[in-house]
């Protein structure tokens, strides 16, 4: 499966694996989880020769300088750790489900709209 990984450059390819391998640009996320967006990842998974354990996704989100960080203070957010075992072990539609757990969220708990009290 190809995931969007969001609504920027969606040529380009962003894979995330297992730090294994010697890939021409890696940058490790935690010690369990590598992002990688050179070309030979995605030609050894093409040859079923890549990673194991991998997730491939076309484009990113992007934001304005500052932008970010102020919704991540107005808890526009929910974060929660990078966890390998949600990443790639967790079937794809249980996988937000079990990242909210991690910090004590029930989503069915949750509502889309939004007011004041």
């Amino acid at each position: 499966a190809i995931f969007i990984g969001g609504p920027v450059d969606q040529g380009r390819g962003f894979i995330l694996h297992r730090p294994t391998g010697n890939w021409s640009s890696s940058l490790k996320v935690n010690k369990n989880i590598a992002l990688t967006t050179s070309k030979d990842i995605l030609q050894a998974i093409a040859n079923n020769e890549g990673p194991e354990d991998c997730i491939v996704t076309l484009g990113y989100a992007g934001w304005a300088a500052g932008q970010l960080e102020q919704e991540m203070a107005s808890n526009t957010w929910l974060s929660c750790p990078a966890d390998e075992q949600i990443i790639f072990n967790t079937p794809i539609e249980e996988r937000w489900k079990a990242a909210a757990k991690l910090i004590g969220v029930d989503l069915s708990l949750m509502s889309n709209d939004a007011g004041h009290a």
